[in-house]
């Protein structure tokens, strides 16, 4: 359902932050279909969901629908560490049109394995819309084991997962756990070549903000059977994939969207500007791989 080249957009401010700047918004999702981009994931961890409020995390679902007009799938962010806030949250989705819904692990409040199946199980009986678990626990605090993930593959429609765990050996044992049609999707862009290897299906991406192009280029030639060019590809974009986490996301994929005149650096506290040294070393990668 969700396969191929997905990003994972990141929320343009402007105002110092203190507001959504919606032209902006509407030229990235432009920018992102017509480098043919598969899924735009917004509200994301990447779209600083976290620091927006209700209205605004609706906002920017509705503009991405409303822009992408079929031409790219929408899998919006709609997770919460409230259970009831999470279900809200995803009607709102469905009623705008999203194609899905990206559920992150309740984050902070650190449930039991047992809480986390009930958390999904709520929001699958509540919401006819299909769902991807997003595992991520360097964020989370809670790691959602392969064992609960079959759990959860069997609820009506839980779809997919964002795999942001890091371990490889636990996305095999989720792949070889699941039914086929329960899709694995990285999570992680230095780990995309090696998740497409195991079964796999494709990348919500950060690196895709900026070189979406090459990242579909990479996934669909290996889709392909064109090993080599999808090797290629993800050891040219290696460096600058490591560029954009020499901070915590999203700080350095949004300098150097700002530094390519793509949006305004605006972030929302606690957020906050990179560090001049790495600056440097963000500028020497985007000029090293030609995009300064």
């Amino acid at each position: 359902m969700f396969k191929g080249s997905m990003v994972a957009i990141v929320t343009p401010f402007k105002n110092n932050g203190t507001k959504l700047d919606e032209v902006k918004l509407k030229d990235l999702v432009d920018f992102q279909i017509s480098n043919n981009t598969f899924v735009i994931v917004p509200c994301g961890t990447t779209g600083e969901s976290a620091t927006l409020s209700i209205d605004e995390h609706e906002k920017v679902i509705d503009i991405v629908i409303k822009t992408a007009k079929g031409k790219a799938k929408v899998m919006a962010g709609t997770g919460s560490n409230n259970t009831s806030e999470a279900i809200e949250l995803t009607r709102h989705a469905k009623e705008a049109g999203a194609d899905g819904a990206l559920i992150i692990t309740p984050y902070y409040n650190k449930p039991t394995q047992e809480g986390i199946y009930r958390h999904f199980k709520a929001l699958s009986d509540s919401v006819d819309i299909p769902l991807i678990a997003y595992n991520i626990a360097s964020r989370t605090g809670t790691n959602i084991t392969p064992e609960t993930m079959q759990r959860l593959s069997t609820l009506k429609n839980v779809v997919a997962v964002k795999e942001a765990s890091g371990n490889l050996n636990q996305m095999a044992e989720i792949r070889n756990m699941c039914d086929a049609d329960f899709d694995l999707i990285s999570g992680d862009d230095s780990l995309t070549l090696p998740v497409l290897a195991i079964g796999g299906c494709g990348v919500i991406s950060v690196v895709a903000n900026i070189v979406p192009k090459d990242v579909s280029d990479m996934v669909s030639a290996y889709m392909n059977g064109n090993i080599e060019k999808a090797r290629g590809l993800y050891y040219k974009m290696l460096p600058l994939v490591k560029a954009m986490f020499i901070e915590t996301n999203p700080i350095p994929v949004k300098t150097a969207m700002a530094m390519m005149g793509m949006i305004e650096p605006d972030m929302r506290l606690p957020m906050c500007n990179i560090s001049e040294v790495n600056k440097e070393k963000l500028r020497q990668a985007l000029r090293k791989y030609g995009l300064m």
